[in-house]
């Protein structure tokens, strides 16, 4: 798929530029994490996924929340979070 773990095995890479890094979090109910590099890049990219399908999902964030939760068309969670803060 054209990634590669880091050194926490959670996390995975893109091996070029202009995709987004993941995490894949198996503590909990596992989600997928997309990174963004910037709030900017960050309100593109929720922008362009709720366009495709995606909802915003009504949640309780943090008051310094790096992160957006989403929900595919079938009601699976995931985040967009920002990683430039």
């Amino acid at each position: 798929m054209g990634y590669d773990r880091a050194a926490n095995p959670d996390f995975l890479v893109p091996r070029g530029s202009g995709a987004c890094r993941l995490h894949l979090d198996g503590q909990d109910r596992t989600h997928l994490d997309l990174w963004t590099d910037s709030e900017a890049e960050q309100r593109l990219e929720v922008e362009r996924l709720v366009s495709l399908g995606a909802s915003r999902v009504d949640w309780d964030y943090p008051e310094d929340a790096d992160f957006v939760v989403l929900a595919d068309p079938t009601g699976t969670l995931f985040c967009v979070v920002d990683t430039g803060r």
